[in-house]
């Protein structure tokens, strides 16, 4: 790692400098539950109970698509994590390589606003778990009405946004603690609960698996464009954590450490949590005569006590942990990167604290009627060619080479000062790749692209970015 010396006000903080060595302390395991947290969501739940029954494949052609996208999202973050172990930095420092010092400051906020969004809207999502653990306790369902919640579920929205904060406000190594908690405890958590689905469905549980293997429905277009589709979705779930897993990276002791944590932790992840939804999905038409792919319907249906409080625990947990993950930290070093002089790390994490508990407070009443999510998929797609022009600008043009003391200099004659501070090439690239991703969103002729839409954008960003770049 290389050691900064000039330390620019504008352009620097002890957040964004490289990590020193002895702060280094990450191995696989905590990079394998990164991405546990980042899959054992409810809506991760639900995605991969889903994958079995929307699209009519053979539950083993299920299974191959997952694991093939397990393997390329592994292939793309080893690919975006290595400078950052290498040298240290997060993401919003790293995409000063290529889009110049002042020009980062663009995509990293564009990172960071689809994050705070998110930020509330889990925050709330988690909440509901909250509210579950204290109806199934106390027998209180709440009472009164202000912006469509009551009075158990505000207390339960006030408590997530207050335990958030405090995690974060205890810095990185409280956070990845809780990480290391929350992944292997969610997994039992699970188990438990497959297990106790498979006791009330007997030996029909296994029938049912086989009912599902064998294709439930049909898609359009046929089996093929099916495959396809299973992959797309995969990789679009975690699209948002590829541009920026150099957060997390920048914290593992060396380049093995990150690759057997990507290895266990996605492929293998992904597998695992697929295999467990699909024996709950199954045990569910048994038991209860319908699929329910919900993991809350699930537990209310059981009607067990203990199974609820148990339950809403590892909902906390998983919600609390993706939380963390994908929409935390991001906006937290994006939000340093644009003030470094006026906001660290911790005040970073305050506004998107801050503006994520008034997203949540609105998200019954207010946001999640409005049709705000074409909008942050606009601003997630526009960032698949920031991937490529980063990943092609440090590989190929750079040649894998950076200099660490430049990428904190407003000089004009630095380094990665480019044009005024700003790479006009790859952002023109980033532009012309970006109307496409932004069209895969808006233009009904481009629908059918799903989930894959982000890999073509970000294909489309590297080549424009590789064709108009003078290779310096």
């Amino acid at each position: 790692m290389g050691k900064v010396t000039n330390r620019d006000r504008r352009l620097y903080n002890p957040d964004l400098a490289p990590t020193p060595g002895e702060n280094k302390n990450w191995g696989w395991f905590e990079i394998f539950n990164v991405w546990a947290n980042d899959v054992q969501s409810l809506f991760g739940y639900t995605l991969a109970a889903s994958l079995f029954l929307t699209y009519g494949l053979n539950g083993w052609a299920v299974f191959a698509a997952i694991i093939l996208a397990g393997f390329f999202i592994m292939w793309l973050v080893n690919l975006s994590g290595k400078p950052s172990v290498k040298h240290g930095i997060p993401y919003p420092v790293f995409a000063r390589v290529s889009m110049g010092v002042i020009g980062a400051n663009f995509p990293a906020m564009v990172r960071g606003i689809v994050a705070m969004f998110w930020y509330g809207a889990q925050t709330y999502f988690a909440s509901t778990a909250v509210a579950l653990l204290i109806t199934g306790v106390t027998g209180a369902s709440g009472s009164g009405d202000f912006l469509g919640m009551n009075n158990v579920q505000w207390i339960s929205f006030i408590f997530v946004a207050v335990f958030q904060i405090y995690l974060f406000w205890n810095g990185i190594d409280l956070i990845r603690r809780f990480l290391n908690f929350a992944g292997p405890t969610v997994y039992v958590i699970m188990i438990i609960l497959m297990l106790t689905i498979w006791f009330k469905a007997g030996g029909g549980l296994l029938a049912e698996v086989g009912n599902i293997f064998e294709g439930v429905g049909s898609y359009e277009g046929g089996t093929y464009a099916a495959f396809l589709a299973v992959f797309g979705t995969m990789v679009a779930y975690f699209a948002a954590v590829v541009i920026n897993f150099g957060d997390f990276a920048r914290f593992v002791k060396n380049e093995k450490e990150m690759r057997k944590g990507n290895l266990w932790g996605l492929p293998g992840n992904i597998v695992l949590f697929s295999f467990i939804a699909l024996m709950v999905t199954a045990g569910t038409v048994v038991v209860f005569g319908e699929t329910l792919t919900n993991p809350t319907d699930i537990v209310e249906r059981v009607g067990h006590l203990g199974l609820t409080v148990v339950a809403a625990f590892a909902f906390f947990a998983a919600t609390i942990g993706i939380n963390m993950v994908a929409n935390f930290i991001p906006p937290a070093y994006d939000l340093a990167n644009l003030i470094p002089s006026k906001i660290n790390f911790r005040m970073g994490g305050l506004i998107t604290a801050i503006l994520g508990f008034v997203i949540g407070a609105f998200w019954v009443s207010v946001i999640s009627n409005i049709g705000m999510f074409p909008f942050v998929n606009t601003l997630g797609a526009i960032l698949a060619p920031v991937y490529g022009i980063m990943i092609v600008d440090y590989y190929i043009i750079k040649k894998e080479r950076i200099d660490i003391n430049e990428l904190f200099s407003s000089k004009k004659s630095g380094k990665y000062y480019y044009d005024g501070g700003w790479n006009s090439k790859a952002f023109y690239a980033w532009i012309i790749a970006g109307i496409f991703s932004v069209a895969t969103v808006w233009h009904p002729a481009l629908s059918w692209m799903g989930g894959y839409a982000w890999i073509i954008g970000a294909a489309l960003g590297a080549l424009l970015h590789y064709l108009m770049s003078n290779k310096r």
